[in-house]
């Protein structure tokens, strides 16, 4: 009985310590989440650019 216990009461220390370290590396500050966004828009900008122009090369390939 004394040895079911020790390791129930390991597998949920284990458990909870996972679970408690897993949760803070997730966390970004603002200033991370206003840089992600920043080289989001950037790339979402550039790529539009991109369509854009190749879009108007096949325009005037066409004529």
């Amino acid at each position: 009985m004394k040895r079911l216990l020790f390791i129930l009461l390991f597998a949920l220390s284990t458990g909870s310590t996972l679970v408690l370290t897993s949760c803070r590396e997730d966390r970004k500050d603002a200033g991370d989440k206003i840089e992600e966004a920043a080289e989001d828009t950037g790339d979402a900008i550039e790529e539009g650019a991109e369509e854009v122009e190749d879009a108007a090369e096949d325009a005037v390939d066409d004529n």
